[in-house]
Formats: C-alpha cells, structure tokens, sequence
C-alpha cells in the first residue's frame, strides 16, 4: 500500500518481490507467505530452519533509499522477527541496496532498532548508481561502512552486476572486495586479532621480505602473480620505484651501507 501511495523512482528490484507484487495485483490477495506465515514458522521450527526476511522493497537506486516504502518494510520486519523467535525460529533480516555514502550509518542503526537488533545482512549497498562494470567496488566502500556501523553479514558483488551473469574471474574479484571491505571493517571495530596480520605485512613490508608478505596477503595468488610479471632490475625491490625505494634506502641508512639513488652499480 505505501509503495503504490508514494510512488518511487525504480519501484520493486527485488526478482522475488516484483512477482508477488504482481501476484497480488491480478489476484486481489495477500502475499502468501505473511498471511500463512504462521503456518511456515510451525515448519521451520520443526525442521529448524533459520530464516531470512528478505527485503522486497530494498532501494534500487539512490533516489529511492530511506524512503516511505523501505522504512514502512522494515517495521513490518521487525514484526515478524518477534513473531519467528516466539515460535523458536531463528531469523536475519536482509537490507539495501543502494544507499548515498552519509545515509549508511544511519539505516544500520535504524534496522537495529526497529527490528530488535536481528542480524543485519546488506548487499553492499552501492553507494553510486554509475559505477556500472565497477560495481564490486561501489559494494565494497557501502559495505565497509556499513559493517562498522553495525551490519552482520556482507553479500558479496561482482563487477557483472546490473550487466550479465558472473564469469569466474568475475566471483573472484567480487569475493576479493567484499572480503576486504569486511577486514576494514573489523580493524574499526576493534575486533580483538583483526589487525593482527596487517601489523604483520608491516613488518614483512620493512624488511622487503616478499615470501612473508604473501602470506599476509588476502590474495595471495594474485598478488604474487604480478609482482612476478614485473621483475625489478634491483633485488629485494619492484617496479615502482626500483633503486629509489624509500624502504631500501631507510633499511640502507640503518645498515650503514652506501645508498644507491640511481646510478648505476
């Protein structure tokens, strides 16, 4: 009733919900799932099912988020997460979407209210609506901040998104930034040991020691692969600065050896 009253720029992205929507224009009746929902939770109980409330009315553009639509879904969701957990059935509740840069935080806080701080799973958001090809990277800068502002699970984006179905290298570049977006956010956190390894490629990263910082890395795979593609005239260094190296020439300080800024051997 809100979506249709208020009205909206993209109106329903969800596959799931534009169905029922329609289902329930031609019909005349109530989504099957909250009027028999009762009836369902009975099953998932039984069979102990953990469900997840999906967002039908998530924004699919920016000009849609925090709207009437998104908000009045998301009280009905906090309903139904307190009904699920009176029945003894677990719930998470999933999110937007796309979402400007400075509406992120608050949404998160928002959901944890109105839904009683049920798990909180976004799909980045996308926090600009042109970053088509990109999108893996839009879903990473929205799900860094919304994990540090309270998310609990990040779905991850590839870079076909809005474009085709994922190839391989597609799902890993997508895993890639969705992980990285979820460290960032647990080094905010202060999530005990998450820096931990960071502190470690800082150490392997001073001493130019490449075998160590590939078992810092996130990507390990990748990262060798490149740095093996570009071999540096100076050992211990890479093509990025070769003998101008700022920690070679720090470490060569510290050793008392003859600093090299160039010229040749």
């Amino acid at each position: 009733k809100t979506f249709k009253e208020t009205g909206r720029l993209m109106n329903i992205v969800s596959r799931g919900g534009s169905l029922l929507f329609g289902w329930m224009e031609v019909t005349g009746n109530e989504n099957p799932f909250y009027e028999f929902y009762g009836e369902l939770l009975e099953i998932c109980h039984e069979y102990d099912v953990t469900i997840s409330l999906g967002d039908s009315c998530r924004p699919g553009c920016l000009y849609d988020s925090n709207d009437a639509t998104e908000t009045a879904e998301m009280i009905e969701l906090g309903k139904l997460c307190k009904r699920a957990w009176a029945a003894g059935v677990q719930v998470m509740v999933e999110g937007p979407g796309h979402m400007a840069l400075d509406e992120i935080a608050a949404n998160m806080k928002l959901q944890k209210r109105l839904c009683h701080n049920a798990p909180f799973y976004v799909l980045g958001p996308l926090v600009t609506d042109i970053g088509v090809g990109y999108d893996h990277i839009t879903a990473a800068i929205g799900g860094a901040i919304s994990a540090s502002s309270g998310a609990d699970f990040l779905c991850y984006v590839t870079p076909a998104e809005h474009l085709c179905l994922p190839n391989a290298q597609d799902v890993l570049d997508g895993l890639m930034a969705t992980k990285i977006a979820a460290h960032a956010a647990d080094i905010a956190k202060k999530v005990p040991h998450a820096r931990d390894m960071d502190d470690k490629m800082g150490q392997a990263r001073r001493k130019l020691d490449w075998d160590a910082m590939w078992k810092c890395a996130l990507d390990p795979v990748t990262g060798k692969k490149r740095y093996e593609e570009s071999p540096a005239a100076t050992e211990g260094t890479c093509t990025m600065c070769g003998k101008m190296c700022a920690v070679r020439t720090v470490n060569k300080i510290f050793e008392g050896t003859t600093i090299d800024l160039g010229m040749e051997d």
